[in-house]
């Protein structure tokens, strides 16, 4: 949207929004969420992993009750990287539109969407899946912060317990799991982008 509409209202605003998200550190968008949340209660949860009577709800419910809590917590990790990914996605967009071939699909009297969803940006996304693979692996390194201030029991504040007791098998543990999540990612994003480019064969690599 702010690539389509260049140096318009629309894209005024989201340039304002992403240049805001990351320049807000993670705990500080997690501070704001806690006020946020404090001010709409009960409208969202303050914090924890669950509800008080979360023992009597039934499968759905419980279902339903942890992502309800897992709002708030996933929005403080994620602002920072989508903001980024944004502008990445946005000036990719911008080069691809310049291109001659984007001209030439457009003179051939092809529906404006048809334009941008399937020949511009299916050829602007490449960068932003590479990076979605380095994102992956990153959530855990700042995941401890969210969980401290949401008062979530996850890897995070478990990796960050083990660093201050010391328990050098649970740490080793940690940085396997990160190592496992950068190769995930990573092969992930190599399959994405053969979906998303039939210029990329898998068989040339071998």
């Amino acid at each position: 949207m702010a690539a389509v509409n260049q140096n318009r209202p629309a894209d005024r605003i989201l340039s304002v929004l992403s240049y805001l998200g990351q320049g807000f550190p993670s705990f500080i968008t997690a501070l704001l969420l806690l006020i946020l949340s404090q001010n709409l209660s009960p409208l969202l949860p303050v914090g924890g992993m669950t509800s008080i009577n979360f023992n009597q709800f039934s499968p759905l419910e419980k279902v339903l009750d942890l992502g309800w809590h897992m709002i708030l917590p996933t929005i403080a990790l994620t602002v920072t990287s989508f903001a980024g990914l944004q502008r990445l996605t946005r000036g990719q967009l911008l080069d691809v539109l310049r291109q001659d071939y984007i001209q030439t699909a457009r003179a051939k009297g092809l529906p404006e969407n048809r334009v941008i969803y399937v020949h511009a940006l299916r050829n602007a996304v490449n960068p932003l899946i590479t990076l979605l693979g380095f994102e992956f692996a990153s959530l855990l390194s700042g995941a401890f912060i969210a969980e401290f201030f949401f008062n979530w029991p996850g890897l995070g504040r478990l990796i960050l317990q083990a660093v201050q007791v010391q328990d050098l098998y649970l740490v080793m543990a940690s940085l396997l799991m990160g190592a496992t999540m950068l190769i995930i990612g990573n092969l992930l994003a190599d399959l994405l982008l053969k979906v998303v480019d039939p210029r990329i064969k898998l068989e040339d690599l071998q």
